[in-house]
Parts: structure tokens; sequence; C-alpha cells
């Protein structure tokens, strides 16, 4: 009897230490690469408000998602962002936007009380992920607003990076899509960086104040014209 217990109780102890294995089997955490932003000198350069920055409702979470051949998406096995993906956008594409315009003065939305943007940003993300063997991808769509609150650029953006696999080859090439939106970005926003400034409405000339009394009593009166009776009469027939 006991020798027919060890061989089963040898199995079961191999059973639950593959089980164990399986369960606490280390999970990668990944943040996008920023690469390698040139810090911006001039503390007067261009005012840029980043932002809103919308992301799509599939990306705001941990899970590091895998496309499919098929194009579904399926949640990755060994790695998960650290921590939240849309701070890690806003950070990269404004350290990226402030190198590329060299200025201290692109910041994102919402602006502090005072900071006078001379353009704003409005961009949407609608995809980003890439999969073991799909390309990484960017889909995204951006809005300038001048100062004066007129459109003056509409733009839809396409990326697309190869990679070698991986997941990290996957962090990466997203990354490097990001700072290319991020370069073709700051090329739309160099053009509005000398916008003349806004002229000031024409003030509207102060009211004369009305004459005394007095002065109103020298003034000549101009007779009341009257209507002049005849004793014509006027017959019709």
């Amino acid at each position: 009897m006991t020798a027919l217990r060890l061989p089963f109780i040898l199995m079961l102890a191999g059973v639950l230490g593959l089980a164990g294995c399986s369960v606490h089997q280390p999970v990668s955490l990944y943040q996008l690469d920023s690469g390698s932003p040139v810090q911006p000198a001039q503390s007067a350069g261009m005012a840029v408000l980043l932002g809103p920055v919308t992301v799509a409702d599939y990306l705001q979470r941990e899970t590091l998602l895998q496309r499919q051949p098929d194009g579904s998406l399926q949640a990755s096995a060994d790695g998960r962002w650290a921590g939240s993906l849309s701070s890690d956008i806003d950070q990269l594409l404004l350290r990226q936007v402030a190198g590329h315009l060299d200025s201290q003065r692109v910041v994102l939305a919402p602006a502090t009380t005072g900071f006078t943007p001379d353009v704003q940003v409005l961009l949407t993300i609608t995809r980003l992920d890439s999969g073991k063997s799909q390309p990484a991808i960017l889909d995204a769509q951006w809005r300038l607003i001048d100062r004066r609150g007129q459109v003056r650029d509409n733009r839809i953006i396409h990326l697309q990076e190869q990679h070698a696999g991986n997941t990290a080859a996957q962090v990466q090439a997203q990354g490097v899509l990001l700072q290319k939106l991020a370069e073709q970005l700051s090329v739309a926003l160099k053009p509005l960086a000398n916008q003349p400034p806004i002229a000031e409405a024409p003030r509207k000339p102060a009211a004369k104040p009305a004459a005394p009394a007095a002065e109103q009593e020298k003034q000549p009166k101009i007779p009341m014209a009257a209507p002049i009776r005849t004793d014509m009469e006027v017959f019709r027939f």
C-alpha cells in the first residue's frame, strides 16, 4: 500500500510545482521609448498648449495588448505597461515637441492661469498597437487652433513601423511611431510661431457733454412755421 502511494505523491508534488511556477512567473513592465529629445534652451520660445490628448478607450489600461493576424486583440502573457499609457504618451510628445521647437513654453492641457498660447494642439490617437507578426501602427488626427480661435491645420496621420517580433521590440517600435508623430506635428507648428498680434477693438469716442442751460438760452431760436389759411374753397366734381 505504501509502495503505491509514493508514486502518486511524487506525481502530485510535480503537478503542484509546475502550477506554482506558472502562477509566479515574472511579468515584465514596459514604458514607451521617448528617444533622445533635445533639451530646449529658449525660455521665450513659441507658446504651445498641447492637448487635450485623447487616447482610444482600449489603450487606457495596464494590459499590453497584442494584435493578432485576424485583427483581434489579446492580452500579452509576458508583459504589461508600467503605469498609465496615456501619461507616457503625453510626456513623450511634450518632450519631443519642446525639443523640436526649442521652446520651454510647451505645456500640457489644461494650461495654468495667465498662460496664453500661440497655438493649441487638439490631438486624438485612435490606434497604437502591434503584434508578434504584425507591425506597429499609429493612427491619429490633430487640429491646430491659433490665438484667434481659428483652425489653421487639420491632418489625419497613419504611421507604421516594423519590429523584431518580441514584446520589447514592439514597445520600442510604438515609441518610434510617437516620436515621428511629434516630429511631423512640430513641422506643422513652426509656421504659426510668427502670428501678428491681435488688434484691439477701436474705442468709441466719448460723448460730448451737454451744453449748460445758460448757453442754450443764448442760442437764437428758430420760429416755428405756422400753417397759412385762405378763404379759397376747393370744389371737386
